[in-house]
């Protein structure tokens, strides 16, 4: 009998490499992100992550549920700290983030985000103006499809606790000068109040980032 979980279940979450075998069958689109992305596209880890994300678009997100093996159910939220079995969801709710339940342990092991996209482009649901072509927005890495890192920054960019600033940090002096370019005049155009914009170069901001300094 599966066991119904709640606030106190515990989190045990999957690897990237077992997020990959979990999701091999079928046809949705997916892609690690979050923090675990970033980790997994720097070869290392940053911090300890309480759980693993991945993300899918809205007309995936069906097709990935209904592909996940037997012994994992998938719960949608259903107000606060309260889940329901993603198949009793309403047709018309926002049904994430989707979180999946390993039925032998009944520890949650992998968050569901939706977010959006067309046939070619990846487009933030935040504010569709910044798109990417998917190849940019998301990448092979050992295998694994993994948001881009620069993009993974700009979800956290809107209010960054001080977990975020520590991956910021470590990630941005890694990202290529393209991706970097792409980050700042992202969050200056869509997140400009962030804390993380006030350095950006801009016409209004000359000085430059910390981050984006040449010594000498």
């Amino acid at each position: 009998m599966v066991s119904v979980p709640d606030a106190a279940t515990a989190w045990e979450p999957l690897t990237p490499h077992a997020v990959a075998e979990l999701l091999r069958v079928g046809s949705a689109r997916w892609w690690l992100s979050g923090g675990v992305a970033l980790e997994h596209w720097l070869g290392r880890t940053i911090r300890e992550r309480p759980n693993t994300d991945v993300s899918t678009t809205q007309g995936g997100l069906p097709q990935l549920v209904r592909a996940l093996p037997a012994g994992f159910t998938a719960w949608a939220p259903a107000g606060e700290d309260a889940v329901i079995p993603w198949a009793d969801a309403p047709d018309d709710a926002d049904v994430q983030p989707v979180r999946i339940q390993d039925e032998r342990s009944g520890a949650w092991v992998l968050q569901v985000n939706v977010e959006d996209g067309t046939e070619h482009a990846w487009l933030y649901r935040r504010d569709p103006r910044l798109q990417l072509p998917w190849d940019r927005a998301v990448l092979e890495v050992d295998g694994i499809p993994t948001g881009a890192p620069e993009v993974q920054l700009v979800w956290k960019a809107l209010r960054p606790r001080p977990e975020d600033d520590l991956d910021k940090d470590v990630v941005l002096p890694q990202l290529s000068d393209e991706a970097r370019s792409w980050f700042e005049r992202a969050i200056l155009s869509v997140h400009p109040h962030s804390n993380w914009s006030i350095h950006v170069r801009s016409p209004f901001a000359p000085a430059k980032a910390s981050w984006n300094r040449k010594n000498g």
